[in-house]
């Protein structure tokens, strides 16, 4: 009999399970926690970790999360219905064919630059405002490309999802991580600025140069016939127009309106139904349209809430602290290179407790800190050994929802994503671990 590998939901039904058992053989326990005035939000006071009654989490508890966790993750399952249903209606009305068509069409002779400024997009979209659920919306768009100029659709979510994610990693201006961390570790943001930005550029194109040299596919030819100049209507023309200046419009508001997940939704909401207007599909098409659309994301949807439940059952049962003073412990005897290894190590791990960035610096910040103060070194080294790994792991595992919707929605299965992105996953690794040592004497 074939072994078949497990459907992504399969995969995180397995992670609940598993964190259910953990609260079994994990005992419960808490740090204290306090308000941070300048971020606004509750961090760990480092020293103060006590073991709690154990709160073993029960079948129905287990349940129970699944819904939860779906109803926890709303605001971002609705963006991605009402992002994906617009992109849905842009592709219907076919000028997303005509556009991609008409992009390959200009850079025939060079289609490295094509996926360059393709890679740049989006990875200045991860290092300004940590773009990731909203690139699951565009998978269509990432199906097509990958077809039209003949490589492998991996290399192309590598160039998207993947460059979004090494750019939230290595960004020095990244609000969910690094800037985040920063405060945290009260630490003046403009030290190590232009070390950070040497980084920052490095992983860019080692990232993107690994993924243009792998991803091409050499078996097929494209003949010549299929770079026929191709005309843009009017129609086409507005629509692209419209659906560019929402991929503008979004970052703006993200970072200058202090948007949320409403105001994105609400911004492509207009967009697609006005795109579906201006092509003729009328009302009722326009919403048919939106209803398929609905269809498509919905599975996507349904993986970031599940995501959520792994998190939320460890939160349930108090384990997650206990894990982390466990792991952090240990490195206050270690020699001063072999404690920021063990901490960017230790960050690697955490990030599978805890999938969300933000919520791992306000935890783990706290702790590495003092740490840091032990050994006579930079806080910053305790930022960088965290922003890495944090981000990086976001590429491979299993609980970050967002990763596993944009694969699922490309058909791309996780063990397949797996053995594609591992070597270059490690590349990235191996730079943000250099860069951790190099910092012990730059910021010396």
């Amino acid at each position: 009999m074939k072994f078949s590998f497990p459907n992504p939901m399969v995969i995180l039904l397995g992670f609940l399970i598993l964190a259910a058992l953990a609260t079994f053989l994990v005992p419960s326990g808490s740090f204290e926690r306090e308000l941070d005035e300048e971020t606004g939000r509750e961090i760990v006071v480092p020293g103060s970790f006590q073991l709690t009654e154990d709160r073993n989490v029960t079948l129905f508890d287990t349940l129970l999360s699944i819904p939860e966790g779906i109803i926890l993750g709303s605001d971002i399952i609705v963006l991605i219905l009402l992002i994906g249903g617009a992109f849905y209606v842009v592709e219907k009305t076919g000028a997303l064919q005509v556009g991609i068509e008409a992009l390959v069409y200009r850079f025939r002779n060079s289609q490295f630059i094509l996926l360059v400024i393709f890679s740049c997009f989006f990875f200045l979209g991860g290092a300004s405002f940590g773009m990731q659920e909203e690139i699951i919306a565009m998978v269509p768009v990432l199906v097509l490309l990958a077809k039209k100029i003949n490589y492998d659709l991996r290399a192309i979510i590598a160039l998207s999802l993947g460059s979004a994610l090494v750019g939230a990693s290595f960004s020095p201006i990244n609000p969910f991580g690094s800037l985040l961390a920063q405060k945290i570790a009260e630490v003046d943001f403009s030290q190590g600025f232009l070390y950070r930005m040497v980084f920052l550029v490095l992983a860019f194109f080692s990232w993107t140069a690994f993924h243009l040299r792998w991803g091409k596919i050499p078996s097929v030819n494209l003949e010549k016939g299929e770079f026929a100049p191709v005309r843009i209507s009017r129609s086409h023309g507005i629509i692209l127009l419209l659906t560019g200046a929402g991929m503008i419009i979004m970052p703006w508001g993200i970072i200058q309106k202090d948007w949320g997940y409403n105001e994105m939704s609400a911004l492509f909401f207009v967009i697609g139904t006005a795109c579906g207007l201006i092509s003729g599909l009328g009302v009722n098409g326009t919403a048919r349209a939106y209803s398929q659309g609905f269809s498509e994301m919905i599975f996507a949807g349904v993986l970031i809430g599940l995501a959520r439940s792994v998190y939320l059952i460890l939160e349930k049962a108090q384990v997650i602290d206990t894990l982390i003073q466990a792991m952090f412990s240990p490195l206050e005897a270690l020699p001063t290179a072999m404690a920021s290894v063990g901490i960017f190590v230790t960050q690697a791990l955490v990030h599978g407790l805890v999938p969300s960035t933000s919520g791992q610096a306000v935890l783990t910040i706290p702790l590495a800190s003092p740490l840091m103060d032990l050994l006579t070194v930079s806080r910053q080294i305790a930022v960088l050994s965290y922003q890495y790994p944090a981000g990086l792991m976001d590429l491979v595992i299993p609980n970050n929802g967002g990763m596993m919707a944009v694969i699922a929605a490309a058909g791309v299965a996780y063990n397949e994503w797996i053995k594609y992105i591992w070597k270059s996953f490690a590349l990235l690794l191996g730079i943000g671990l250099i860069s951790c040592l190099l910092a012990l004497f730059w910021f010396a």
